[in-house]
This record gives structure tokens, sequence and C-alpha cells, in this order.
């Protein structure tokens, strides 16, 4: 029961707290942009605190799971001092970018606070080189830094990742710095093989699961049959004791075409038989030196890490449109007190917070109504007619994209839920 409460109230701070600075900065560019601001409120339902301060009420409402300013002319048009329809484009571009724009920030200053602050960074200094992998045979030696891959500057370690990636096994053009002199390498990476299905399993509070929480869209387990909430009990006969780390093992021992995973489905014990892709990961055959722990260090690494963050979190959103991301792995209010719930301290709590504020603001800044993008579009196709958009076809678009959302919102909700129980 303390449990209980303790996630509860770490729900409602998260929500409400973001709601708030979107929210917030939604209200101080409009009082910037001189717009009247009738109500600042937090949360839906009943009110349970107000309090009148000039123009504005600011308001405390009973459901903490969103927020809203309500502005002079927002909703209906107005002629009245202060409207938001008679303020200029760009004013009201300004107003609407705002919220999105404060929690992507305030998400990128968390996360860059946190990761600076850990320290413990890899270097692109060469500490250990295998003799078995390419870069060995290429020449590479211990205490060479790499400066650029095929001319592209490296950053951090995640850049080398990147490069490897995109190779595909082709030789690279590998720049170190050798005894302060720039020295380029001819390397053809090392591909090893490797077998990919295409599920991810999950965890259950601490304890880790075989369940199936996660699809790659188009992977073999799709091809197969296996659903998300699947539990893998056996692969190829043998038991994997809710260990994910077995059903990896098994796959990979596996010498024949198929694998056999005994799954159960709800109440239904079945057999799936599976054929893994075959995927190579390319290699340097290279052990980098840790980053010295000193303040700049944490700063430069902090930074790029944060950079690569972000980029993260816009791949993931261009996955999601492109369709290599299944929509049963979006997650709404239900899935993230879960989320919540499983955090193990202040600073993993902070991490969520982050994740979220900027996952908020990327999403609310898309180009889709009733979201703030969406509105932004409306604006600019207003800017583009030199004609204000007629109020009844603005109010159509809006109600429109807002079923849709409530649709989606339902769908999430009702995943959340089947993957809790």
């Amino acid at each position: 029961m303390i449990g209980f409460i303790i996630t509860a109230l770490k729900v409602i701070f998260l929500l409400g707290f973001l709601i708030f600075i979107h929210e917030g900065g939604h209200f101080i560019v409009a009082k910037l942009c001189k717009v009247k601001v009738n109500e600042f409120a937090i949360g839906f339902g009943p009110t349970i605190w107000k309090k009148k301060k000039g123009d504005t009420l600011y308001a405390l409402r009973l459901i903490p799971l969103g927020g809203f300013v309500s502005m002079e002319g927002e909703e209906e048009r107005s002629d009245n001092e202060g409207s938001f329809s008679k303020a200029s484009i760009p004013k009201r571009i300004a107003i609407v970018l705002a919220g999105g724009m404060v929690n992507i920030i305030f998400g990128l200053l968390v996360y860059f606070v946190l990761v600076s602050s850990m320290g413990n960074y890899v270097s692109q200094r060469v500490e250990v080189v295998d003799e078995n992998y390419g870069a060995a045979k290429a020449g590479i030696m211990v205490n060479d830094e790499i400066k650029e891959i095929n001319g592209t500057k490296i950053r951090n370690r995640n850049d080398i990742t990147e490069m490897l990636e995109k190779s595909k096994g082709e030789e690279l053009t590998i720049t170190v710095e050798r005894d302060n002199e720039l020295i380029d390498v001819k390397v053809t990476p090392t591909a090893i093989p490797n077998k990919d299905t295409g599920i991810y399993l999950g965890a259950s509070g601490e304890e880790l699961t075989t369940e199936i929480v996660a699809i790659d869209s188009d992977s073999p387990a799709q091809k197969s049959g296996l659903e998300l909430n699947d539990v893998i009990l056996k692969v190829d006969g043998k038991d994997v004791e809710g260990d994910p780390y077995k059903v990896v093992e098994y796959i990979k021992e596996n010498e024949t075409d198929n694998c056999i995973f005994t799954i159960q489905r709800g109440e239904e014990t079945k057999e799936i038989s599976l054929t893994p892709d075959i995927v190579y990961t390319y290699m340097l055959g290279i052990q980098f030196a840790k980053a010295e722990n000193n303040f700049i260090n944490n700063i430069y690494y902090g930074f790029w890490d944060t950079v690569d963050f972000s980029v993260s979190i816009i791949d993931n959103l261009k996955m999601l449109f492109s369709g290599n991301v299944d929509a049963n792995q979006l997650m709404g209010p239900v899935g993230i007190s879960g989320v919540v719930a499983n955090t193990t301290g202040i600073s993993d709590f902070i991490y969520i917070i982050a994740l979220i504020s900027l996952s908020l603001g990327v999403t609310n800044l898309l180009p889709f109504p009733p979201l703030d993008g969406g509105k932004v579009v409306i604006y600019l196709i207003e800017a583009v007619r030199r004609k204000t958009m007629k109020e009844n076809t603005e109010i159509a678009i809006q109600m429109f994209g807002f079923a849709i959302l409530i649709a989606l919102s339902i769908y999430v909700t009702y995943n959340d839920i089947l993957r809790i129980f």
C-alpha cells in the first residue's frame, strides 16, 4: 500500500510538473506579447484552489493529468484588447511554440547535468588492440587517438560505432594522432555474424522476464506470428526459466535454420518456429581508454551525449511515422506510471522526467491538429494566404484531429493495461 502511494505521488509530481512548465511557457510568452490570459490552470475537473491576480485566474484542479492557459480570443475570436486572435501571426506562433520548447529545453538541460555529473566516459585513445581484428592488421597502435573516419570528425565513442555500422564492412580511412602527427590508416572492419529475431524482452520490477515487450517491424519474430505479451517458456525444448539471457544463449547455440519457441499466450501454450536473420556487427578490435575524469572532459562528453540523446528521440519519431515501430509500443499515462514505479533512485527518477519532458515537447510540436505544431501550420497557411481561416473551418480541423488523438489515447491505454496484467 505504501509503495502504491509513493508511486502515485511520483506520477502526480512528474505529470503536474511537466504540465506546469509547459503551460508556463505559453503563459510567459503570452504575457510578453501583451495577450490577455484569463486563466492559468493545472489539472482538469473541479477547482480545488484558485486566486485572481490582475487579469488572470490561477487555479489548481482535481485531476492532475493536464492543464491549460485560457487566453482571450483563443477559443472564440474576440476583438477585445489583448485578444490572441488579434495578435500578429509571429506572436501567435511564438506563444504556441513556447510550451513544447520549454519541455525540450528543460529535458535537455536536465539530461546534460545528469550525464555530465556522472563522468566515467570513454575516450578515443586506443588502449588495447586485438591482433585478430582489422585494426591490428592495418597497423593501428596503442595510444593512437582516433580523430576522423572517412573525413568525418569523431567526437566520442558513439561516432565510431555509428561509422562502423554505416561501413557495412567496407574499408575505412581512419585518421589517428600518433606522436603529435596525423596519420591516415586504411582499415577493413571485421564482420561478426549474429542471429537476429527482432524481439525485445522485458522486466517486471527488478526481475527479468521472457515476456515479449516489443517486436521489430518486418522481423523474423513478426513473420513467424509471435506477438506482444507472449511469454517465452522454452527455446528448442530447453527451459529458459524466465531468463532472457538464456533465450539469447540458446538461439546462438542453435545450429539449424529454425528455432522452436514454446510460448504462453494467455491461457494457451503453443510452439512457433522462427528462422533468425543473420546480421553482422562490424568491429575494429580496439578497446579505448577511459577519459580523464575532469570538468572539461565531463562537459565535452556530456554535451555530445546530450546531442545523441536528442537525435535518438527524433529518430524514434521518424521510425514511428515510417512504420518501422509498431503502434503497440507507444506508451500513455498508465504505461508511464509503470515505468515511474520501477525507478529506484533520485537520479533514475530525474532521468525519466527529462526523457518524458523531451518526448512531450517534441511530440507536441508535430504538425498535427490540435497539437501546438498543428496550430502553427494553420497560422503559416494564414500567412501565405494573407487571409484568416474561417473560424468554423479551423474548429472542424481541430476537432477532427482531437477525435483521432482521443482514439489513439484509448488504444495506447488499452495496450498499457494489457502489459500490466
